[in-house]
């Protein structure tokens, strides 16, 4: 290990901290160019290795999610938490932690990792596990076509040493091959509530029948309200959840699966224990308060994930807020719309962002009243705040979610 790459890393990261410039990831972009080996050198020394966490959506709160189970069970987890799923993040967040002497005291790093990230990841630093969660079409401005993205997800499963664990019931993902593969999935009277990318565009959805008949570590069994059912081999488990959403249940199969994975010899009680205390991650179902009003903050990226939502979330005692993006971090195509129903919706008070034009006409073709149209994000969040009684959900695109939750708790998550 280099102590100068190490002091040289800690420099930059307190200088950035303390100007305010450079982002949580500027000093591992130094350290990335200074000295290429600095990852791999670290991480090749724990003793559990490294899990990497890819696909579209769930990558956060099911890193979260793993984190959490694996310490609750005994493990100290170095994980990326500041934000950032590139490689840079990564070093960066290993510099917050790391020694000058080059003890880096963990035994296992989950991390959260872009797909295309995970595979520059692969070529300088192991990868022992890999759960790789879904494809949805979010990505299409950043990688071209949906099944390139599904290429780079096989690039990690190959590059992983160990074991790799697949969503059986996403149609791009349960195909996917390598030299020790296990599933989680869904038992098949969920299957319907799911939706997968082709479904939504009423496609054919025989391609997932190809992944379906692979038997699965843990599957999502039953869900409703805060309870869900997990089967585990061959035994069925109930289980409280603070998670919310049935795409949250579903994420915690995988992370179940993972988890189980890595620490074969813990029992099913032990790796379910921790599940009814661990909270969404920021954005996920996060709630935050604008003077005395509560708002509950739900990320949306793409079509599967804004269904889901809405089965999740949608009823009568809510008024709600729309906030549509499309800058980079969002995808610039937001035509992905016109594949979501939105016609159980109801109680829309306000819809903003830079795309409000175009998510109004797209409630009004689903005869969904939209109380007012207002693009500034700022303006929009008070008018919300002070519209009713009634409790308040927001769903967002990504930087209309770091935008808010920076207007509300004035902190950037940027």
């Amino acid at each position: 290990m280099k102590t100068f790459s190490i002091l040289l890393g800690k420099t930059i990261r307190a200088l950035t901290r303390l100007k305010k410039t450079g982002g949580s990831a500027y000093p591992g972009w130094v350290i990335e160019r200074f000295d290429p080996e600095f990852l791999g050198q670290v991480l090749s020394k724990l003793p559990y290795g490294v899990a990497v966490i890819s696909g579209t959506n769930g990558k956060t709160t099911t890193t979260k999610a793993v984190t959490e189970i694996l310490e609750q069970n005994g493990l100290k987890v170095f994980t990326n938490n500041t934000g950032s799923n590139f490689v840079r993040g990564v070093i960066s967040a290993i510099l917050k932690d790391i020694k000058i002497t080059g003890k880096f005291d963990y035994d296992i790093a989950v991390l959260e990792l872009d797909e295309a990230h995970a595979v520059k990841f692969a070529e300088v630093a192991p990868i022992h596990y890999s759960l790789l969660l879904n494809v949805q079409r979010d990505q299409l401005d950043r990688f071209g076509e949906i099944d390139y993205t599904a290429t780079l997800l096989q690039k990690i499963a190959t590059a992983t040493k160990k074991t790799v664990i697949l969503n059986r019931e996403d149609p791009r993902v349960g195909v996917i091959k390598a030299k020790n593969v296990a599933y989680f999935g869904l038992e098949p009277e969920l299957v319907d509530e799911f939706p997968s990318d082709d479904n939504l565009l009423e496609k054919s959805a025989k391609i997932s029948s190809k992944a379906s008949k692979n038997p699965a570590l843990v599957t999502l069994a039953k869900l409703k309200n805060s309870s869900a059912t997990y089967k585990i081999g061959s035994q069925f488990y109930d289980t409280k959840l603070s998670l919310k959403g049935i795409f949250n249940a579903y994420n915690v199969a995988g992370a179940l699966a993972l988890a189980h994975t890595i620490l074969p010899d813990k029992s099913a009680e032990d790796l379910l224990k921790p599940l009814p205390n661990i909270k969404s991650a920021f954005g996920r179902g996060e709630i935050l308060k604008v003077g005395n009003t509560e708002l509950e903050i739900l990320l949306v990226k793409n079509p599967s994930a804004f269904q889901l939502s809405l089965a999740s979330f949608v009823d009568n005692q809510h008024d709600y807020m729309i906030a549509i993006n499309d800058n980079i971090a969002d995808g610039r195509d937001v035509s992905w719309l016109w594949n979501v129903d939105f016609s159980k919706l109801k109680n829309v008070q306000i819809v903003s962002g830079i795309r409000a034009t175009d998510m109004a006409l797209r409630l009004k073709y689903d005869n969904v009243e939209c109380g007012a149209i207002e693009e500034d994000l700022e303006k929009a969040i008070h008018k919300f705040a002070k519209s009713g009684d009634r409790k308040k959900r927001i769903f967002a695109t990504y930087t209309a979610m770091l935008e808010i939750r920076k207007i509300i708790s004035g902190k950037s998550l940027l």
